[in-house]
């Protein structure tokens, strides 16, 4: 008995060990730190900086593929886009996240986040370009989407961004969308979408917001007003919520009356 107590505690200290080795590698330290300058300092620039010194320990490290992705995405939507110039160097950063989404797609094919990153980015593409002339794009968003829903049924950002597409497609009537095939699109499934996400991430100020706008414009204005009413009382999760949160204000404000 004494020899197996024995034989478990050495055991115990060597994986111990190991997952101190791991959690100390340069690897996970530039993981680490690009994930605090991005989750909760919201320094986009140094965390785009920390997941690149990151890719140079392991270049097809699938997290960082994906984390890379979505740190390029947040600073695009930051960028002035007012001369062409402007514009130019935003699209050039949208296009440089979707080469690290495809590649953190081709290093783990069955990772859920490499497609919802590949997704994210379609979406904004399509809506720099004019989501009507990059209707390939939008299909394309939805359809990874889906892809990352079948691979993790609790990615709430898939749902979100699902949701979004369904809300954006359907600011056109069905007989238009229908010879472009987009006549799948419902604020029915939009409103569905969005729910899930907040179920899943309930404190997120965004998805609330959205879905409430989604509520306002079916006429539903209590089930809007409970998604705003809400928001107040939530943690600040993403460098907008300042932003969201005074909207959401406004909103609450203009139907309440």
């Amino acid at each position: 008995m004494r020899t197996v107590v024995h034989l478990v505690t050495c055991v115990s200290v060597i994986l111990s060990s190991v997952l101190l080795s791991q959690n100390s590698s340069p690897l996970a330290q530039c993981i680490a730190e690009g994930d605090k300058y991005a989750e909760r300092e919201f320094n986009n620039e140094k965390a785009l900086q920390k997941y690149e010194e990151a890719l140079k320990h392991d270049p097809s490290n699938y997290e960082v593929l994906w984390k890379l992705s979505r740190t390029l995405v947040d600073i695009a939507e930051h960028l002035p886009a007012h001369t062409e110039v402007e514009r130019r160097k935003q699209l050039e950063t949208y296009e440089q996240a979707l080469e690290y989404a495809n590649r953190a797609i081709v290093v783990n094919p069955r990772g859920s986040m490499g497609y919802v990153r590949r997704a994210i980015v379609y979406g904004r593409i399509a809506l720099f370009r004019g989501v009507w002339d990059a209707v390939d794009l939008v299909k394309q968003t939805k359809k990874d989407c889906e892809k990352a829903i079948e691979l993790d049924q609790q990615n709430a950002t898939a749902y979100y961004v699902l949701a979004r597409t369904h809300h954006k497609v359907c600011e056109k009537p069905k007989v238009v969308r229908w010879p472009l095939g987009l006549s799948w699109a419902t604020m029915e499934d939009a409103l569905r979408h969005y729910e899930k996400a907040i179920t899943i991430r309930p404190q997120f100020i965004m998805y609330r917001l959205d879905c409430a706008r989604a509520y306002i414009e079916q006429k539903e204005y209590e089930k809007a007003k409970e998604h705003l009413r809400i928001i107040p009382s939530l943690p600040k999760l993403d460098e907008d919520d300042d932003l969201f949160r005074s909207q959401a204000a406004e909103l609450l404000q203009s139907i309440e009356k």
